[in-house]
């Protein structure tokens, strides 16, 4: 009897140990892939940011120049935009210094969510910008379109009696803007919520 239960003390100890070894090694393994998947967040935020700005300076045209000069909030509103992401990128770059470093599941599970949080705040704040130079473009062009015959006696053709129209534009405009950023990073994303489901199945 001393003997059977010597081996049941065994056995319990080496399939304690197995199990924490194979937490261990889950761990690892979420590990690994949440850096990846921050790794190419960032990497892919800043292709976007020189592609999307490379296509744009060279289909800039004069009536493009023009429309900046004339309308000088224009310009401000593209700086802060400039500032903005440059942030965003920064924060991105540091979450993924922070997450490969880490140690433990918790931190890991923090990290997570705070990329995942992020990630959203840069989608939204592409939408919300998107959605407003994108109408106050296409308007500024169609007024100084619709006056250049006669620049002296200028007429706002859209204002705010067209309400409808310009609300119209905004909402086309931001879905597809939504819809090029659910296709860029919605497969990051959703990798991520693997991995945090994962880890609070470990933590439970």
């Amino acid at each position: 009897m001393k003997e059977l239960d010597l081996l049941k003390k065994d056995w319990q100890k080496s399939e304690a140990s197995f199990e924490q070894l194979s937490e261990k090694d889950i761990y690892a393994m979420i590990h690994k892939k949440s850096s990846s998947v921050v790794k190419w967040i960032l990497i892919v935020s800043v292709l976007e940011f020189v592609i999307l700005n490379g296509i744009g300076l060279l289909l800039s045209d004069d009536r493009m120049k023009a429309i900046s000069i004339n309308h000088p909030y224009l310009h401000i509103v593209d700086i802060t935009n400039y500032i903005v992401i440059a942030s965003f990128i920064f924060l991105f770059y540091k979450n993924y210094k922070t997450i490969s470093s880490l140690d433990s599941s918790k931190k890991l599970i923090t990290g997570i969510l705070r990329t995942r949080r992020i990630v959203t705040y840069y989608i939204f704040w592409n939408i919300i910008i998107g959605g407003i130079v994108g109408v106050y473009t296409g308007i500024a062009s169609f007024n100084d379109g619709y006056n250049s015959a006669n620049p002296s006696q200028y007429k706002k053709v859209l204002d705010e009696d067209n309400f409808l129209a310009i609300g119209f534009i905004m909402i086309i405009t931001m879905l597809g803007i939504w819809l090029f950023y659910k296709l860029l990073y919605g497969n990051f994303l959703k990798k991520l919520k693997t991995n945090y489901e994962e880890l609070q199945k470990i933590e439970s």
